[in-house]
């Protein structure tokens, strides 16, 4: 008899897991489910990665259905809870979906990232074309 298949949880990413990105071979077999937006966070950039902290701000990025083995290896992946802490946040449109987010006392000197959107560093394979 099979089993019922695992139920999917949202992940919204806005930095290195982001198509494109260094880490975001961490989410090959994930499915992408399109670019998104979380009101209530900012977004700081800390040069090699970005962090959200909660504030006055709306933050851009992706939004991924994972299984649960997927997101213990993003938690491993992202220090959770020792850098990052995960917390289920509601989206822009409502849905609710985990993200990664930082404190504030980890981000006072660094920059914001007035727009929301991480640009970030791109593999170094694809660095080298430029």
């Amino acid at each position: 008899m099979d089993e019922p298949p695992e139920p999917l949880e949202l992940v919204f990413v806005y930095g290195t897991l982001k198509r494109g990105q260094v880490n975001h071979h961490c989410l090959a077999a994930a499915r992408w489910l399109g670019e998104a937006e979380l009101p209530g966070l900012v977004l700081h950039d800390l040069g090699p990665f970005p962090m959200a902290v909660p504030g006055d701000g709306c933050i851009q990025g992706e939004l991924y259905a994972v299984d649960t083995a997927a997101l213990e290896r993003l938690d491993h992946l992202e220090g959770c809870p020792r850098l990052y802490r995960r917390q289920r946040l509601p989206l822009g449109d409502g849905r609710q979906a985990w993200v990664y987010l930082g404190r504030p006392r980890q981000v006072r000197h660094s920059p914001v990232l007035a727009d929301g959107v991480w640009r970030g560093r791109r593999p170094a394979a694809d660095r080298s074309r430029t």
